[in-house]
């Protein structure tokens, strides 16, 4: 009797636990992952050849729902907890909602639009396997004397390009190892296998023309250093993790992953020491898409214009984490799970860490030289918090960081480091040169093909609460006249601030550069103590990258997106993903900028702004044989959210 009561306080303690750690938006756990596996097998889609999950999250909760159990001091109960699954069945793909309380499905349909879902690793993985067996490749290989057994092949999706109907294809390029470990530096120049992945066989081939072999000596990117230990636990405060739920200075929020977008932050909230009370920020944010378009319109590469979270999956391409190289010594990290293609959980380990950075900087300073007698210096360290993932997607490696400060701001950087994408060539000196190659001889017969990299950021900002406005605050130069008293001064001009409130979607998409301007997203309904409204400012780290493509390129038509760096939208928790829900072979008939079209109204409203972090990359030699870091990203910062510096009145706990 005594060790049965025991064993129930026990499990009483382990409800009592989970209970507190609970957050609605906690990402699906294994079990949850697999019931819903075993739901769908049971049912109809069950006796279907060829069932593959492809998109396995948790549907999106009702956000009306998730802020009143959050701010509820006795939570109701939560909210029902469902998983959304896109699978393919019979070539063809079916979408799937199902409750995990009942075990039921509640929805069930087929998906008959354009474009498709990511492919399988599996896929990819066979894809990648099948031009090695294929004769006329061999025949390719064997005609350039080179050792197939050496080669590696690799599937680019294809795009879409006004096509009336499309198949689930993968373009395979190939190239020659030989000892080489940095495989995308030896392209066997020429060669292009067309592949449908839902018959998994060749449908076109082509060998078109012979390049010479960049040569492998000198393009090893592995450092020959060992890791340098390092640690950046600088604060006297440290943090705190209770699940998904992390607590750190004057910052509380949850934080997910998932196969699609990675590392999610979510109700994020502020403490206002004044009203010691935390203050809502931000209730979603992630990298929604990313645009790699190459500038190659030649055979063998027009059709590198990738949609990597839509057509593969940016969680999906995380990496293990290598302490005192990615995060630092004193980091905690966590572990994603994911569904693989028979809808098994799969376990991702230290996909995400966690650490407190020191920025060996000041967050603010002075030195007072006023006060007789005294010099007063005062300020205070720049300590910030980090949740960092990195996502490898073929040759390219995207460090995301997100970063809270004391201060009350969000850092939020990409870094792009990995290897460049390059093709064979038959120059050995720029000399020689005498037509367009789309790049840079970065090597001996080596050219790096320019290209672009845009990430697309949903921002789902709740200032103070959910009634948000677009301001845009323009500086405009004024002219000193009569009316100024003009005798009293030998001033000729100043600027000052026009607010414009953004009505209509229309207002919110807004190209920046042109004139200055200050992005804010406020709450009309909370104003400071002396009467200012609450608001948080938009601070991109660089002059906004926009795209160059014309519009009626296909690209450009499925990625129109990108003509705009800030895009504000009315909030519906179906629009997440830039690109559309369904990525591959999509046509532009889906996404932020069809949304953006209805023109809903945005003035005090619900509202989710999209920041594009876009770079125009022309290769260099440094970038050879492995890329050194290009940065980008943006800062939210509180504009008259606080009564003053939060610094000052912030007390260490």
């Amino acid at each position: 009797m005594k060790a049965l009561i025991l064993t129930l306080l026990f499990l009483l303690q382990c409800a009592f636990n989970l209970s507190l750690h609970f957050h609605p938006l906690d990402p699906l756990t294994p079990q949850e992952i697999n019931k819903t596996s075993f739901i769908v097998k049971k049912s109809h889609l069950g006796n279907l050849i060829d069932l593959t999950f492809h998109y396995f999250d948790l549907e999106e909760p009702n956000k009306t729902h998730v802020l009143q159990w959050l701010s509820s001091k006795k939570p109701p109960q939560p909210p029902p907890r469902r998983s959304l699954v896109v699978v393919r069945a019979g070539g063809q793909t079916h979408e799937l909602i199902i409750d995990l309380t009942t075990s039921k499905i509640v929805s069930s349909r087929l998906y008959t639009g354009h474009g498709f879902p990511s492919f399988t690793f599996i896929e990819l993985f066979k894809a990648s396997k099948l031009p090695l067996t294929y004769p006329p490749f061999k025949k390719s290989i064997l005609d350039r004397s080179l050792n197939i057994s050496e080669v590696s092949c690799v599937p680019f999706t294809v795009g879409w390009y006004g096509e009336t109907i499309t198949r689930r294809e993968v373009k395979a390029s190939c190239f020659y190892r030989d000892g080489s470990v940095n495989v995308f530096t030896r392209p066997i120049e020429g060669i292009t296998v067309t592949i449908d992945v839902d018959l998994m066989r060749v449908v076109k081939y082509s060998d078109r023309f012979r390049k010479p072999l960049p040569d492998s000596k000198d393009n090893d990117f592995r450092t020959k250093h060992k890791p340098f230990p390092f640690s950046c636990n600088v604060s006297d405060t440290g943090f705190k993790i209770l699940g998904n739920k992390i607590k750190w200075a004057n910052w509380k929020f949850h934080v997910g992953f998932s196969a699609r977008a990675g590392v999610t932050i979510s109700t994020a909230s502020v403490l206002d020491t004044r009203t010691k009370r935390f203050r809502r920020v931000m209730y979603r944010g992630h990298v929604s898409e990313t645009f790699v378009p190459y500038m190659d319109p030649t055979y063998e590469w027009y059709f590198r214009t990738f949609m990597d979270i839509g057509e593969f999956g940016f969680g999906r391409s995380a990496v293990n984490l290598q302490p005192l190289i990615d995060c630092p010594q004193n980091a905690a990290f966590f572990d994603g799970h994911v569904a693989g293609p028979d809808g098994t959980a799969q376990r991702m380990t230290n996909v995400m860490c966690v650490f407190e950075k020191n920025g060996y900087g000041a967050s603010f300073r002075h030195t007072e030289i006023n006060v007789p007698g005294q010099v007063i210096t005062s300020g205070e360290a720049d300590i910030s918090l980090v949740v960092r993932m990195v996502a490898t997607l073929g040759n390219y490696d995207y460090i995301v960081d997100w970063e809270f400060k004391k201060n009350g701001a969000i850092r939020v950087g990409v870094d792009l480091t990995g290897v460049l994408e390059v093709k064979a060539t038959s120059y050995t000196s720029n000399e020689q040169i005498t037509e367009n190659v789309y790049g840079t001889l970065v090597a001996k017969n080596t050219i790096a093909v320019n290209h672009d990299h845009y990430m697309t950021y949903y921002l789902d900002l709740d200032i103070d609460g959910n009634r948000n406005s677009l301001v845009k605050a323009k500086l405009k130069t004024v002219r000193v006249t009569d009316v100024h008293n003009k005798t009293s001064t030998p001033r000729k001009s100043y600027w000052t601030v026009v607010k414009e409130t953004a009505k209509t979607e229309a207002d919110g998409r807004v190209r920046l550069g042109s004139e200055p301007v200050e992005l804010l997203i406020v709450n009309p309904q909370k104003m400071t103590q002396i009467g200012n409204t609450v608001g948080y400012r938009l601070i991109p780290e660089h002059l906004p990258v926009t795209s160059l493509l014309t519009d009626d390129d296909y690209p450009e038509i499925r990625a129109s997106y990108t003509k705009y760096p800030v895009w504000v939208t009315a909030y519906n928790r179906s629009e997440r993903w830039a690109g559309g829900f369904y990525s591959d072979r999509s046509r532009g008939d889906d996404g932020l900028a069809v949304w953006s079209n209805r023109n809903r109204e945005i003035e005090n409203k619900d509202i989710v702004m999209w920041y594009n972090v876009g770079f125009h990359h022309i290769p260099y030699q440094e970038d050879f044989p492995v890329m050194l870091t290009l940065h980008g990203g943006f800062t939210l910062r509180p504009s008259n959210f606080f009564d003053n510096d939060p610094l000052i009145g912030y007390t260490r706990p």
